[in-house]
């Protein structure tokens, strides 16, 4: 599957890409699907302003996290997922379950981790036709903030950097992004080029919402703030 890491692999040296999986063509499709409405975003500098309110939410998904990581080991196996799934009333066959759990298990280790586990609860509220299951998660807690607004957010920015709408954002797409700033002046093309690096795992020049996700989590620091979790 195109950006899955192997066991020795860090996320900056990813495997080459292989050939779309089914479950990257529904993501593909369901995304050309969602960029017809457009986008709210106008700047990439009014993304990054939404920042820490998207990272202070996402953080709040760890009591969803925790619930279903069973044995409490800091991961959601296989069987796990399939439980959650169950009790969110996801509707997804097994083997979808399974294309999921392999697309986020960037490390191969059978488990997947709290920044994994936002990337899969976002894919799923973007493959989902409707996500009455994210509703029921939000009536259920106190104190959750709202999921689909804030995936949506992630979705939407997405839209914004893929400027032809063809459900993949290239190098010169991000170029472009990054320079539409609200003062209208014009940022390095070195910065534009790290943060097109950080996303193309698989250095192919094109980008995928799958791609996008596992970077915006290390751009709003979710990554960092697990690992020093785990230091105490």
């Amino acid at each position: 599957m195109g950006g899955v890491l192997g066991k020795n692999e860090s996320p900056s040296s990813p495997k080459a890409s292989v050939p779309e999986t089914k479950l990257e063509a529904k993501i593909t499709e369901a995304m050309l699907r969602r960029e017809t409405e457009g986008s709210s975003i106008r700047s990439f500098d009014s993304l990054v302003l939404k920042f820490p309110k998207i990272d202070e939410n996402l953080r709040k998904c760890k009591v969803i996290f925790q619930e279903f990581d069973e044995d409490s080991n800091g991961a959601i196996d296989p069987q796990e997922l399939k439980h959650a799934f169950n009790k969110l009333e996801i509707n997804f066959t097994d083997e979808e379950i399974s294309d999921l759990f392999e697309a986020c298990d960037i490390n191969e280790d059978m488990g997947i981790e709290f920044s994994e586990f936002i990337v899969l609860l976002c894919l799923v509220y973007l493959l989902k036709d409707d996500p009455s299951a994210l509703h029921a998660i939000q009536k259920s807690r106190m104190g959750l903030p709202n999921l689909e607004v804030t995936f949506e957010t992630l979705v939407d920015a997405f839209v914004f950097l893929d400027k032809n709408k063809d459900g993949y954002v290239s190098r010169n797409e991000m170029v472009q992004a990054i320079n539409e700033t609200i003062s209208g002046e014009r940022s390095s093309g070195r910065i534009a080029m790290r943060r097109f690096e950080e996303m193309d795992w698989d250095k192919n020049g094109m980008v995928n919402f799958k791609e996008f996700l596992f970077a915006f989590t290390h751009w709003v620091g979710i990554e960092d703030n697990e690992d020093e979790e785990g230091e105490e």
